[in-house]
């Protein structure tokens, strides 16, 4: 049976795009080599965390199914840097790792135009450059017009602790042997790289008592803008704070020529990722700190395993014994998994297009870790956008391309096809310039309209949509056009809020900026008859106002350099007086436009003026 887009990977990224290309109607298949590891969280039971929850948000206003599916199954829910101010505040929630991928598969197994083969894709069908179809490890060949790769660390796959290399996934499961070595021979520039898991601690060893608590938000938060909470408050489930000490450290000290990347294994090329490290590279990386914090997670409501997060380890069993038994609370503690660095392989993704479709083969689209990112949210994100890019490209539709000022989706895109990788890339709030524009709590008026228009988001969701914008437009509205004056009354009143008083008349929208003044302060003088979310909204945008509209401009400048575009036949090596680092450089990634130009390392803005006075003067007679 042939298929329009075929999906190969049934973990966060693929069922994003296998659910985005069956949702826009095209018939679809997923392949995966083992259903009972779809939607897998083989690592942290969390969905969401800082710069990620607000992509979970995206992936939602855009018709996605994260967030959904993470609201049907999270045990506990905060708000991260409720403190610090709405640009970096971000959801994180513990998701239960029996019933989140339970739930997705529920989702896949319901949607129309979407077929579930569990098989191992060992090649791709390739004709004059454009991808045909699939070969699977029996030989079968299946038909499509167009192919998204969502392999995670499946590709050569090895577990290492200590000095032992295994050649499995995550849970022993036989990994791809040969799909990446087939990608080099296509022409892929193949990439090793390296991630790792702690330890599953044993909840009934456990002494909490010596330990933080660390419960979650009182009041109720959800991923989806659509869908009421499906927890209770009250059950949720705690996690537990404790640190490494002295003795932790000295017996990683003291061992660490058994970890696997410190001389247990000779042949270790992959790179792990810098900004979440083992225990044993901040041990090393961090030697003045005198202590690491580390959190105990419960993984599910069905089973006792706790998540010891922090604490990844490429050390051998006996070793992570002492480790773990040097830790206050967990003395006595029974380890149910011993955590492993996983090395697996990836392609360097400069060779994709901002579309995620390959430069080298036509119709070949990349989502997730194999394209060098780290973590469910990141994966999500990019087969959410793979899915939409591959269905348009099929309708012959321009492809839907976020900005770095309309979302961290787009972002991650651009610093990964602009920038590469060097080891597993992870979102994080310092890597967007405009991340007071990119909140948590505005991700469906950023992104919404884009989801509806692209047949991911229903009329009903929609027209709910548009009545919040229109609420919010409303309430604005009536903050700028009511007054309060300096009457007896009102002087009366301010001076009972500990406010300034006013000496000429005020609107209460300019009332509102001051820090003090809330909507419970407004509703004093005038009848507020909007939602909570409507009235958050209009309140950020308020007390914020000065700063939002300083990063819009910023923003303005940067879309007016993106608007600069470069043909996409120039000739580099036609531009004289480019900086040979700056060829090499443009050569590889071929950027769409200036302001894409102006993000590659080794493109200093010499080489940007070169080559825009080129466009402007040279590159027309060089056609010809």
């Amino acid at each position: 049976m042939d298929y329009e887009i075929i999906v190969v990977g049934g973990g966060h990224a693929g069922c994003e795009a296998a659910l985005a290309s069956a949702r826009m109607k095209h018939k679809t298949l997923l392949v995966t080599s083992n259903i009972k590891n779809i939607a897998d969280m083989p690592c942290n039971p969390s969905i969401g965390g800082s710069a990620k929850g607000i992509v979970v948000r995206e992936i939602d206003a855009l018709g996605g199914e994260m967030g959904i599916n993470a609201d049907k199954s999270l045990i506990q829910i905060k708000m991260l840097n409720y403190k610090k101010g709405s640009a970096v505040q971000a959801l994180r929630a513990q998701a239960d790792k029996i019933t989140y991928p339970k739930e997705m598969l529920n989702t896949l197994n319901n949607q129309e135009n979407l077929t579930i083969l569990e098989a191992m894709v060992e090649d791709l069908i390739v004709e004059d450059n454009k991808v045909k179809g699939i070969v699977l490890e029996d030989g079968k060949k299946i038909i499509s017009q167009a192919v998204i790769l969502t392999t995670g660390t499946y590709l050569k796959a090895d577990i290492m602790v200590g000095d032992t290399r295994r050649r499995e996934g995550p849970h022993g499961e036989k990994p791809s042997m040969h799909l990446s070595d087939n990608l080099n021979k296509l022409g892929f520039k193949i990439i090793r790289l390296k991630t790792g898991t702690p330890q599953r601690i044993d909840k009934k060893t456990v002494d909490f008592s010596k330990m933080q608590l660390e419960l979650g938000d009182n009041i109720y938060h959800t991923f989806s803008f659509d869908y009421p909470p499906k927890y209770k408050i009250e059950e949720q489930v705690p996690c537990h704070l404790i640190y490494t000490n002295a003795k932790t450290h000295q017996i990683i000290k003291d061992n660490l020529n058994k970890a696997s990347m410190y001389g247990g294994l000779d042949d270790v090329t992959g790179v792990g990722p810098r900004y979440c490290p083992s225990i044993e590279d901040k041990i090393v990386r961090f030697a003045d700190k005198e202590r690491h914090q580390l959190f105990l997670e419960p993984e599910s409501l069905y089973y006792d395993d706790l998540y010891l997060q922090g604490f990844s380890t490429s050390m051998p069993h006996d070793v992570q014994e002492e480790m773990v038994h040097s830790l206050s609370g967990l003395e006595n503690a029974k380890i149910l998994k011993y955590a492993y660095a996983i090395e697996y392989d990836a392609i360097m993704p400069t060779q994709l297009k901002q579309s995620l479709e390959t430069k080298i083969i036509e119709n070949l689209f990349t989502a997730g870790q194999i394209n060098g990112t780290s973590g469910y949210e990141e994966a999500a994100g990019q087969g959410l956008i793979a899915g939409i890019n591959a269905c348009l490209k099929l309708e012959g539709k321009e492809p839907l391309i976020l900005k770095r000022n309309e979302s961290y989706i787009g972002v991650l895109i651009d610093d990964l096809v602009t920038k590469g990788v060097r080891d597993p890339y992870r979102l994080l709030t310092s890597r967007a310039e405009y991340r007071l524009l990119l909140r948590h709590d505005n991700a469906d008026l950023r992104l919404r309209e884009y989801g509806y228009q692209v047949g991911l988001i229903d009329d009903k969701r929609y027209e709910k949509f548009k009545e919040k914008q229109k609420d919010i437009k409303e309430l604005t509205e009536l903050l700028k056009n009511n007054k309060i004056t300096p009457t007896k009354e009102t002087l009366k009143y301010l001076e009972e809020i500990n406010t300034t008083p006013i000496k000429d008349g005020m609107t209460l929208y300019n009332f509102l900026k001051r820090h003090e003044i809330t909507m419970d302060h407004i509703k004093h003088f005038i009848d507020v008859p909007y939602s909570e979310e409507v009235i958050q909204q209009v309140i950020i945008q308020n007390k914020y106002e000065g700063y939002i509209d300083k990063e819009i401009k910023e923003a303005n400048k940067m879309l007016a350099l993106e608007e600069k575009k470069i043909p996409e036949d120039i000739d580099y090596n036609k531009v004289r007086n480019l900086a040979s680092e700056a060829r090499q450089k443009l050569n590889e990634i071929r950027p769409t436009s200036i302001g894409q130009a102006i993000r590659i390392s080794g493109v200093n803005p010499a080489d940007i003026s070169i080559l825009s006075i080129y466009l402007k003067k040279e590159y027309a007679n060089d056609r010809k």
